[in-house]
């Protein structure tokens, strides 16, 4: 019998680590998944192990041989001198995603777990899947960029087109542009790409602007929502349910892959929006009521981006499992009634955060300074939604 939610968790997840100084920390998985134990939503028993699949045959389906096996290359390189000239063809060189020993067995893993999610929720053995570690959607074909070496996001989605035939909506909701899962399926009719970021003019990776539309037969099925700089929450909700709403009943999918990086925060180091946790409350609520009116419950998420990883991940990302399994917490916030982290999870964590840990599932509005150009940024983006859509 389907369950309504399955957790998928490798602990060798935790094996993708680029450096101590690195933004991109897998302790933000295990702060994670210690919040949810403590408000009782989930259990060691629950987390499921990802099954052994070939990698060549997933890896293949989006990425270049000679790309992956530079990466296996590497992945057991201990002189950096000598794997310095096969990293610089492959962008594993930069300061943002450089290699490391175990890279590759780190990364597959990471697919692994987002193929194991999408099987789940297409077997029908579960209507909703979480694979809190995926979500890496910058990497290309043939290259790494942005953190990410393999686009596990890009695999799970070419494993559901050639294993079950389903027409797949890919949501991002990562501050920056989902620009390595846009590229692979930019001339796909049954994947549509559905981004809101901040505005590629001010933010890495540069792109997602409205004109990008797709090509070929795939025009018509790539959807971009730059956001003006320091947008806040009303501005962005109001974007994000006017465009996907119309998105989703024009493409009629038959299932959701959502990413939901979680760096649109005004907290967030790398970038510049101005949003509060608020978003995070309404986003994963949003795309499962959109989930159960439009493709039967079938709905499968993936982390992503995240760079607050004390004050904001583990809230952010508690709330989309919470949100999945229709926990109390998540109906409470939902209601508008303010609640209190547990205290036992501030105790222990508080400790080694860098900063003050925040008392409570969404933040105090109070304590975050206004932006004076509220209007004119409500404006801009108003135009943007208007103009992303404007074909449906």
């Amino acid at each position: 019998m389907a369950s309504d939610a399955v957790f998928i968790h490798d602990f060798n997840s935790n094996g993708y680590k680029f450096g101590e100084e690195h933004p991109f920390d897998p302790l933000r998985l295990t702060i994670t998944i210690d919040l949810l134990k403590a408000v009782d939503a989930l259990k060691e028993e629950q987390l499921e192990t990802p099954p052994a699949y070939s990698e060549e045959e997933l890896l293949s389906l989006v990425h270049r041989t000679d790309y992956f096996n530079a990466v296996k290359q590497l992945s057991e390189q201990h002189s950096y001198e000598e794997g310095n000239a096969v990293a610089e063809q492959f962008g594993l060189h930069t300061e943002d995603t450089p290699y490391f020993p175990g890279i590759h067995k780190a990364a597959m893993t990471i697919v692994s777990g987002s193929v194991a999610a999408a099987d789940a929720v297409m077997t029908g053995r579960a209507k909703h899947a979480y694979h809190l570690a995926g979500g890496l959607h910058h990497a290309f074909p043939d290259r790494a960029s942005g953190f990410c070496v393999y686009n596990d996001a890009a695999v799970a989605i070419k494993h559901i087109r050639q294993t079950y035939g389903a027409r797949v909506l890919y949501i991002d909701t990562d501050v920056h542009h989902g620009d390595g899962v846009q590229w692979v399926f930019y001339d796909d009719p049954d994947v549509c790409t559905y981004s809101i970021h901040e505005t590629g003019k001010f933010l890495f990776p540069g792109t997602g602007f409205v004109h990008e539309k797709g090509i070929d037969h795939g025009f018509g099925a790539c959807f971009n929502v730059p956001l003006e700089p320091y947008t806040e929450d009303d501005s962005w909700l109001e974007s994000f349910n006017v465009t996907i709403r119309k998105v989703i009943a024009a493409f009629k999918p038959d299932v959701i892959i959502s990413q939901h990086g979680c760096d649109a925060h005004v907290f967030d180091p790398l970038s510049h929006v101005h949003c509060s946790m608020r978003i995070y409350a309404e986003i994963p609520a949003i795309i499962h009521e959109l989930a159960h009116e439009h493709t039967d419950g079938r709905w499968i998420a993936l982390g992503g981006g995240g760079y607050d990883i004390f004050r904001v991940v583990p809230r952010a990302w508690s709330l989309v499992w919470l949100t999945m399994i229709n926990h109390p917490i998540a109906e409470a916030i939902a209601a508008g009634i303010e609640l209190p982290l547990p205290e036992s999870w501030l105790k222990h964590w508080s400790t080694i955060s860098p900063f003050e840990l925040p008392p409570q599932w969404l933040d105090d509005i109070n304590s975050i300074e206004p932006i004076p150009r509220r209007a004119e940024i409500t404006e801009k983006n108003r135009v943007i939604q208007a103009i992303a859509i404007q074909d449906l």
